[in-house]
């Protein structure tokens, strides 16, 4: 295994070409199929050394390793992790070791899972240690540890890398309770920064290495933010906070800071103010979408440029003139119709790691020696992806039937015409505080290049909008939500972009859902409905999975979905299949946490009891979505099929 794992990793560094196409000019599912083999880059703190995560293409198998940035032929160490885990997160503590996050990987659709353990391993792979977790046998102050069972997670890192980092802490047997340390990753020693009587809390630290901020969300689902003021918490309301706040980073100056904020609601800003709220005032801002990714200097570090979180991409430049904002137009400049993100700087700011991607490239990775300005290619996050054949995605903006304004992506085959085509709509998962944005996406690619126009609609309660956007979607998961999907799809009728005979529905885990009530909410106006990892028993989700299993998931689920049992009823779409006059295709991980096998089982059920037509496709093994290469393959052609047989070239579109 280890010889094949690193030619896996050789291959991708090497920058193979992309995969040749079929004899038939279509793009092989494989390649839709595969997982990226390398991502996560991080640079050294002196610009040596990068390290990376590893993937094998069964993606059961990862690994870190460190490559000398003088020569990316071969990795100068390899860690293996486990069978399916993998790091999550990576830092550099120092020129010579790095800090990782473990986490496993549940499935295709959620992102890894972190386990809440953090271990620490020099460059080269020596003195590897345990740090924090639930196996405390496995670290090297074992004899002291016997207590640690719990959750950690990397919150921060001094501003110059000494070997310390700053680790946020949740004890398994202490609920209500959140704490810091600061951690020697050399010496594997900590001192406790801040704590505080609320659990799952994000601390922010400050230049003296004390904890100024912890936010997060309560017990009760409710978003909360303390301020340390005289050596005790202080609960910040509504007069500083106003309808959302979340601290980022301390200035440069150590007194003010940068945070994102919302007096009523709306689409978060990028802020800086005085620590106690004072001052505040605009540095980036959007009418409709959130301020997301932020640009960053050198040290001492400061937001160059922002990029709302729908529409284009396009960078906000807080101060044009500073070197890197200067750095980063010539670069944009260099990559058109590309975004580029910086990931990290060497210490001394002569090196910079970043990324180039768009909507038909999932990413490049790329290294510029500041002063000399010379760019070098260290690797593509998916080399056998040729953009040149993949199909454009363009942002677009349409009316729901209640006025409100919706943003969605539309993704068209290419060398089509923009007209009466057969159209797929694709709602995402979540459902809230997540959204489709405009770069690469697999599913959207895949069916695009079988011909199909891709609908993804950001429906009320999805992220990129701030608070009120978000929570308008609540209690609404099978009525308003639904109508906002269904006012999608006759916009892009009376657009004249989709065939109104031909269009189907297909969607994973909340979008599975979506598939099965859109069709009950607006009968006739869909051919197929594909439910992929999806509930469908709402009443389920608080005795079943992974969200109903303890008092803070159980209060997310009455905050979004209720616990009438009549309103859960009434929107479960196993109680409503009789209401489906669609041919259905229900696919599902036989071990999915997040959304059971039972509720895949308890829509068959519903389907068979009703009479109704369906396809079924399962796999043992598999989690929140299928993770490996081959289920993955035989999912596509599976869907690639049944779209073909009721909305395809050949398809009987009159007939239901």
């Amino acid at each position: 295994m280890s010889l094949h794992f690193a030619r896996t990793a050789l291959s991708v560094l090497c920058l193979l070409a992309p995969a040749a196409a079929l004899a038939a000019d279509l793009i092989p599912v494989e390649d839709f199929a595969r997982h990226p083999q390398i991502s996560m880059p991080r640079l050294s703190p002196d610009g040596k050394y990068v390290a990376v995560r590893v993937d094998t293409d069964d993606g059961d198998n990862h690994a870190l390793m460190v490559y000398q940035v003088s020569d990316m032929s071969n990795p100068v160490s390899m860690l293996r992790m486990p069978k399916y885990e993998l790091p999550t997160s990576i830092v550099w503590v120092s020129p010579t070791r790095l800090v990782i996050e473990k986490g496993k990987q549940f499935g295709s659709i959620d992102k890894p899972l972190s386990t809440g353990e953090i271990i620490a391993t020099d460059f080269n792979g020596k003195n590897q240690d345990y740090l924090y977790g639930y196996d405390s046998k496995a670290s090297s102050r074992s004899a002291t540890r016997g207590t640690d069972r719990g959750w950690g997670s990397i919150d921060g890192l001094p501003e110059r890398a000494n070997g310390h980092f700053y680790m946020g802490a949740q004890d398994w047997d202490v609920q209500n309770q959140s704490s810091l340390y600061d951690v020697n990753a050399q010496k594997n020693t900590r001192q406790l920064i801040g704590d505080i009587g609320v659990g799952d809390m994000t601390f922010m630290t400050g230049a003296d290495g004390l904890a100024h901020f912890a936010y997060g969300r309560d017990e009760n689902y409710n978003f909360v933010v303390f301020h340390r003021e005289n050596n005790a918490w202080a609960k910040l309301g509504s007069q500083a906070t106003g309808a959302s706040f979340a601290p980022i980073s301390f200035a440069p100056d150590r007194q003010r800071i940068y945070a994102s904020f919302s007096a009523d609601g709306g689409p978060g800003k990028l802020v800086e103010q005085d620590e106690n709220g004072g001052g505040r005032h605009d540095l980036a801002k959007d009418d409709f979408g959130s301020i997301g990714t932020l640009q960053w200097t050198a040290l001492p570090n400061q937001p160059f440029a922002a990029t709302p979180m729908t529409g284009l991409p396009k960078p906000i430049y807080i101060d044009p003139n500073l070197p890197a904002a200067k750095l980063h137009m010539a670069l944009s400049q260099k990559f058109p119709g590309q975004v580029v993100d910086f990931i990290n700087y060497s210490e001394d700011g002569s090196q910079l790691l970043f990324s180039v991607s768009s909507d038909r490239s999932p990413g490049s990775y790329m290294l510029i020696d500041t002063q000399t300005f010379k760019v070098r290619k260290l690797f593509d996050a998916a080399p056998w992806i040729d953009p040149s054949k993949m199909a454009e995605r363009r942002p677009v903006r349409f009316k729901a039937s209640d006025g409100l304004e919706l943003e969605a992506i539309l993704t068209f085959p290419k060398s089509s015409k923009e007209a009466n085509l057969p159209m797929v709509l694709v709602p995402h998962g979540g459902p809230h505080d997540v959204q489709d944005t405009w770069f690469y996406d697999d599913d959207a690619q895949f069916l695009a290049s079988r011909g199909y126009l891709v609908l993804q609609v950001n429906y009320r309660g999805s992220g990129g909008r701030g608070a009120n956007f978000k929570e308008a979607g609540y209690l609404k998961w099978g009525t308003r939500i639904q109508q906002d999907l269904i006012d999608g799809v006759k916009w892009a009728i009376e657009e004249r972009y989709a065939d109104p005979s031909r269009i189907c529905v297909y969607g994973g885990s909340f979008g599975g859902y979506s598939a099965m009530m859109a069709t009950i909410r607006a009968p006739g106006l869909f051919k197929c409905a594909v439910g992929y990892a999806g509930i469908y028993d709402l009443d389920m989700m608080y005795n079943k999975g992974d969200i109903g299993s303890n008092k803070r998931g159980r209060n997310y689920l009455r905050t979004v979905i209720g616990k009438n049992d009549a309103d859960l009823a009434a929107n479960s779409p196993d109680k409503l299949a009789d209401k489906i006059d669609v041919p259905v295709l229900l696919v599902h991980g036989e071990d999915d946490q997040r959304a059971p096998f039972a509720q895949a089982k308890a829509m068959r059920a519903a389907l068979e009891a009703a009479h109704k037509p369906y396809q079924w496709l399962s796999k043992p093994g598999e989690g929140h979505g299928f993770y490996t290469e081959k289920n993955n393959i035989e999912f596509y052609n599976t869907l690639q099929s049944f779209l073909d047989k009721y909305i395809g070239p050949k398809a009987d579109v009159a007939a239901k």
